[in-house]
């Protein structure tokens, strides 16, 4: 339902320093994560980001609750934590894209922007004629960034694309989770859905620089981003281990593939990770452990000899480090600069004082709560800091303003909402 309230909480809020995307005009027909990741993303930055959402129903992820914001008095409102996560300082406008009305206001918007974001499966919007070439058409300094689970070419194309599954045929899943040999083993997903979140980071780039592009030549282009590519990308060093060698990476639980000592430890009140990096630090370490002796052998003086005797070489550490406190551990380890940390629960990260002293909880007024409090950005510039100007938007918030900027009438505006196009 259209929001027509006009609280301060509503209103953008001032941005004092420039912003490095101001002018920069998005229209956002994405929806759950890999889209509105990208586009928060170039909205934290200054862009002005239009999100285009169905009548009624809105982006999937309003509704993907508990837990849910909630008001001053305490009570569940409309909007989930998972939809707050991902689309502040955009302005959202609600139009059902399956009449030709709503239709014709896609392209009239779309006509007014820099750059259109979209995540419809393959085919989709050309039945609507808001495909890339017909958009480009009236538009030809346009970027369409599409992003799918596949891409827009090749036998999976017009699959569904779910972050869960990507992981798993994009191998993350077979080199994540316990060794198969012990309790616990077996395929796992990351905690995230780190195939989204990098393929919005991804499109983020890429958007910036077909931007570039466009300003330097005025045409517009197309991106095609998928979360396969992205989670095949992002394999990294164990993608380049397997090309390298043609040995299949298996999962290592906590340790690492290329790094010994380099995973969590038992201490003897709590967990620590300890992520020696070279040989200096592997020898900091054996002194502090009270075993000099062990960085002079030669089994274990280089990391390439750790790797190959990490059987040997892990149990030995395992049980000199479960004899003291972790803290005790932390704090030695700390002074001599060799690499190490906690274990934290969410709790315990966002009350670190690191985590605070970066600022990295961001509050902002939303209409049905005046302190909703945000995972901040982690971007930092410093004579283009990002600001975060809006909350994340009701359904609809903003419908009449963004139609009244596209040039419509109070009358055309009445007829839209009366006969449901637009709420």
């Amino acid at each position: 339902m259209h929001n027509t309230a006009h609280s301060p909480a509503s209103e953008a809020l001032p941005s004092a320093a420039p912003m490095a995307l101001a002018g920069v005009r998005i229209l956002d027909l994405s929806r759950v994560l890999a889209g509105p990741w990208c586009t928060q993303t170039l909205a934290d930055l200054g862009a002005d980001v239009i999100k285009v959402e169905r009548p009624g129903k809105g982006d999937d992820t309003r509704r993907w609750g508990p837990p849910y914001l909630k008001d001053e008095a305490g009570a569940d409102t409309s909007e989930a934590a998972y939809y707050l996560g991902a689309n502040r300082n955009k302005r959202s406008i609600a139009i059902d894209i399956a009449t030709p009305e709503g239709q014709v206001l896609i392209r009239r918007l779309a006509a007014g922007v820099d750059v259109l974001v979209e995540n419809f499966k393959v085919g989709d919007l050309a039945r609507y004629g808001l495909d890339a070439q017909s958009l480009q058409a009236a538009n030809p300094a346009l970027i369409v960034c599409s992003i799918t689970g596949f891409g827009q070419s090749g036998p999976y194309k017009d699959r569904a694309g779910y972050d869960y599954a990507i992981q798993g045929m994009g191998g993350l899943m077979s080199v994540t989770g316990e060794r198969d040999d012990l309790p616990g083993g077996g395929p796992q997903k990351v905690g995230v859905a780190v195939a989204d979140l990098f393929t919005g980071m991804y499109a983020t780039v890429a958007i910036l620089a077909a931007l570039r592009h466009r300003d330097a030549t005025g045409q517009g282009q197309v991106i095609d981003m998928a979360l396969l590519d992205t989670q095949v990308a992002m394999l990294a060093n164990l993608g380049a281990n397997y090309l390298c060698t043609g040995v299949t990476p298996s999962r290592m639980g906590n340790a690492h593939q290329n790094i010994v000592p380099y995973q969590v430890f038992e201490a003897a009140e709590g967990h620590l990770i300890l992520a020696v990096g070279n040989d200096q630090q592997f020898s900091k370490f054996c002194h502090i452990a009270g075993h000099p002796e062990w960085a002079e052998d030669a089994r274990f003086a280089s990391n390439a000899e750790r790797v190959r005797h990490r059987e040997l070489l892990v149990p030995l550490l395992a049980g000199v480090i479960k004899n003291r406190p972790r803290d005790a551990w932390l704090a030695a380890l700390e002074a001599a600069h060799v690499p190490c940390g906690a274990i934290n629960n969410l709790a315990q990260t966002f009350a670190d004082p690191q985590v605070q002293a970066r600022e990295m909880c961001a509050t902002v007024p939303h209409p049905f709560n005046p302190e909703l409090r945000l995972v901040a950005s982690p971007i930092k510039l410093s004579a283009t800091p990002v600001s975060y100007r809006r909350a994340p938007p009701t359904l609809g918030q903003h419908s009449q303003e963004l139609l009244q900027e596209a040039g419509l009438n109070e009358a055309e505006i009445a007829s839209l909402l009366q006969a449901g196009i637009v709420a």
